[in-house]
């Protein structure tokens, strides 16, 4: 067994922990961190940490000593701009959109944050990890998180 296949059975083992005591949809939330985990173990990168939350905003995935934080962002909560999966319910708009307003801000907020501590922040939509979108969105992340661990 290789030190990445190792690294990325024991990260498997810590998601089956995380998953005993939800009390969410678990083959939603088991689908959504697998997802996660196949794109980090398929780049190669060690060291990760899942939902860490020593850094600010518990980045969902985060590089601790290379400080990089990943925040995979849900369309709708987080109002992707032009995203046909974030759309506005005709409901209650107002508290809608003070809820999605507070989120961006938060967000913005994070990122400030982390990035004046010296981290690279980088966002993952949701819709960039359907099976349309999933080769390119690996590419990005690896090309991304490989030009964070450069050390200049």
């Amino acid at each position: 067994m290789t030190l990445a296949s190792a690294f990325c059975k024991m990260s498997r083992e810590g998601l089956e922990a995380r998953l005993q005591n939800k009390d969410v949809d678990k083959s939603m939330y088991r689908e959504r961190l697998e997802t996660e985990l196949s794109v980090i173990c398929d780049m190669g990168f060690p060291g990760y940490r899942l939902d860490w939350k020593k850094a600010p905003g518990h980045p969902d995935i985060a590089y601790p000593g290379r400080k990089v934080a990943i925040f995979v962002m849900g369309c709708y909560w987080h109002a992707h701009e032009g995203c046909k999966y974030a759309s506005r319910p005709r409901t209650h708009s107002d508290y809608w959109d003070e809820k999605f307003r507070r989120n961006k801000e938060r967000d913005a907020r994070v990122r400030a944050e982390l990035e004046e501590l010296g981290w690279t922040v980088i966002d993952v939509w949701e819709c960039e990890l359907k099976r349309d979108k999933l080769d390119a969105t690996r590419e990005r992340l690896e090309r991304e998180v490989r030009y964070a661990f450069v050390e200049f």
